[in-house]
């Protein structure tokens, strides 16, 4: 083999070694090449899923805020429905009182007609505004015929007149029967006014008011004052002066004279005679009782069409069976 030919030989096997020594550097660069492809992939497969997590964790989010919103929304109309509801009520309220205030001023107050034998009229205006169940007992008295024929029994000039009494002295009540009940018990009906815990009747005992008259048990004992304030049944007496504020709050009033005052100082100042009046707990001379006792020949009450209905009664207090019980324990 010839020098030239060994030199070529050498050459190519050169050639040979560093084809091969390239081609494992592409190899290996390719291997690198899809290790870092494959990391790469494996990379962004991660980052989808957990993109893909975040989504739905939004979507969830979204979905209970808009929950979240609806109740909330649902709170808020119930609240405001409540509201609503509170306000047009109220209003309701405001507009029906409103109506009612302005029928009332309307509304005439029950008109009583008494009429005094050889004396004349008086008319009284009643107030039911200040005492209800007084002003029920009086008119439904009165129109079931009550004090037809009865009398004013006792009369003081520059103070009152006072009738109603069925037993013309001062000591009668009336019974259920005179109500239209089919009972003869007698009754008595709380006293309105405002020591006996009624506020709402601030009328004051002027001239011309009529008021309820009743019993005084407290000179038998403080504890039965109260006993007294609820003994009122059917008498009545009309004030002539203005001066008989001492009877303010202690008494029903409970209308006033509109006509017939005239009526009212004729009957004040009949002659009149010495007794021994009873005085609950004791006796005294009085000059009271009139010689001739003006005769009420009826009284009628006008209602306008309003049924006042009727009043509340109770059984009346035996001052009796309580004198006798502290005195002898039975």
């Amino acid at each position: 083999m010839s020098k030239d030919t060994k030199k070529e030989n050498k050459n190519t096997t050169k050639k040979d070694e560093e084809l091969k020594e390239e081609s494992k550097l592409k190899e290996k660069a390719k291997k690198s090449e899809n290790k870092e492809k494959a990391k790469i992939s494996k990379s962004e497969k991660k980052e989808a899923k957990a993109q893909a997590k975040l989504e739905k964790a939004n979507k969830k989010l979204e979905k209970a805020k808009a929950s979240g919103g609806e109740k909330q929304y649902a709170k808020i109309k119930f609240v405001a429905t409540i509201i609503a509801i509170i306000i047009v009520l109220g209003l309701i309220a405001y507009v029906t009182n409103t109506i009612i205030k302005k029928q009332n001023f309307y509304v005439q107050n029950p008109l009583a007609t008494i009429e005094v034998e050889n004396f004349g009229t008086i008319k009284v205006e009643l107030y039911p505004e200040y005492a209800p169940n007084t002003v029920a007992n009086f008119i439904a008295l009165a129109n079931n015929g009550f004090y037809d024929g009865l009398t004013f029994h006792r009369t003081i000039p520059d103070f009152m007149i006072q009738g109603g009494d069925p037993n013309g002295d001062g000591s009668g009540n009336a019974t259920l029967k005179d109500l239209g009940q089919d009972s003869d018990d007698e009754y008595t009906i709380k006293g309105e006014f405002i020591a006996n815990g009624d506020n709402d009747n601030t009328l004051k005992h002027e001239r011309g008011v009529i008021s309820m008259a009743r019993s005084d048990y407290s000179s038998y004992s403080a504890s039965l004052a109260t006993e007294g304030y609820n003994s009122a049944s059917c008498q009545f007496f009309i004030t002539t002066e203005d001066s008989t504020s001492s009877l303010d709050g202690l008494y029903a009033a409970f209308g006033k004279v509109t006509e017939g005052m005239d009526v009212v100082d004729k009957i004040a100042n009949v002659e009149v005679e010495t007794r021994e009046a009873q005085t609950d707990s004791s006796s005294e001379l009085t000059q009271d009782r009139p010689v001739d006792p003006p005769v009420i020949t009826s009284i009628r009450v006008e209602t306008y069409g309003i049924n006042y209905g009727m009043p509340e009664t109770q059984k009346p207090f035996d001052i009796n069976s309580w004198y006798m019980s502290q005195m002898y324990g039975y």
